[in-house]
């Protein structure tokens, strides 16, 4: 993702394996109570559930928004081998 610096000493934003709660998967950017972040890819694929509209990611964050909200921002969607 562009235009988010990630610090590599840091422990606030990171990439990070997660479940998203997401009806939609075009978004870019989740609230902090829709991502459910997990230590591994394998977790995250092993608790998605499409038919819940929980989707396995990786995800940059958590940031502050504009709105004082934490988010998530899509790395990518993760896909079953």
């Amino acid at each position: 993702m562009q235009g988010i610096t990630i610090d590599k000493e840091s422990d606030v934003v990171q990439i990070k394996y997660a479940v998203v709660y997401a009806p939609r998967r075009s978004r870019g950017r989740f609230a902090e109570n829709c991502v459910f972040v997990v230590e591994t890819e394998l977790d995250a694929l092993d608790e998605a559930d499409e038919s819940k509209h929980l989707y396995a990611a990786r995800v940059i964050g958590p940031s502050k928004s504009s709105e004082g909200q934490r988010i998530y921002y899509l790395d990518d969607w993760l896909q079953p081998l």
